[in-house]
């Protein structure tokens, strides 16, 4: 797992066992102890990766994730994995919508973290060599090569992993795919993600693409089994 990992987290000792691990696994690991040198570390050193502890002193570690998703400066879609000591719904959906790939809930094992690293660093990687194409579905379009997607040729701004989820549904349109099947191919196979994490992330696809997101239109949910991407557009 060779890549250049930024971690942003004020607590000495997990940020030296964080370090440790990741460095295990062969990685370049910088830390920082707060939000604003997290903002300047990223920005100058451009990683492959960011560890984002939630509760950072001077700008906190949500702020920080707005801030990087909301620049275009090569950071707007670089991986992050929040840490956060909030469990609540509401607390982690916040956190997705923010732009973040991934989170884990204090207290979480090395062992699980280096996972979940490892998962989301093969996913940005795969989708850096795909081939770039054109989907269509209906009145959504999505442009791999450039990252964008549009509803009845309305530009809609969506996070890497909201992107992720709807270019797999729309690779094959009208499947219905279970949230473990979206979990292997956008988080990959091993990955220790919950299927609630995949539920906030529809949620949150639904509020941008549709017009009303409780009647949703493109992005159906069959229940008992999981998600699709209707293959006729709106009905």
């Amino acid at each position: 797992m060779s890549a250049r990992i930024l971690v942003a987290e004020d607590d000495a000792k997990q940020a030296r066992l964080i370090r440790i691990y990741l460095e295990r696994e062969g990685s370049a690991v910088q830390v920082v102890s707060d939000g604003r040198a997290a903002l300047e570390k990223a920005r100058a050193t451009r990683p492959d990766l960011i560890v984002l502890d939630v509760m950072l002193p001077l700008v906190d570690g949500l702020d920080v994730c707005r801030i990087l998703r909301a620049e275009h400066s090569g950071l707007s879609d670089v991986p992050i994995l929040l840490l956060t000591a909030r469990s609540t719904e509401e607390d982690l959906l916040l956190g997705l919508d923010l732009g973040a790939d991934d989170y884990l809930t204090k207290p979480y094992s090395p062992r699980e973290l280096t996972a979940r690293v490892r998962a989301l660093l093969r996913r940005s990687r795969r989708a850096g060599t795909e081939a770039p194409a054109l989907l269509r579905v209906g009145e959504v379009e999505l442009d791999t090569a450039r990252f964008e997607v549009r509803v009845a040729a309305r530009p809609v701004a969506l996070t890497s992993k909201e992107f992720s989820i709807l270019e797999a549904l729309a690779r094959e349109p009208g499947r219905v795919f279970t949230r473990a099947q979206i979990i292997e191919r956008v988080f990959g196979f091993d990955s220790d993600v919950l299927e609630r994490t995949v539920d906030a992330h529809v949620r949150n696809l639904r509020l941008k693409l549709e017009e009303d997101p409780a009647r949703p239109r493109f992005l159906e949910t069959v229940y008992g089994r999981g998600y699709r991407l209707a293959d006729g557009g709106p009905a």
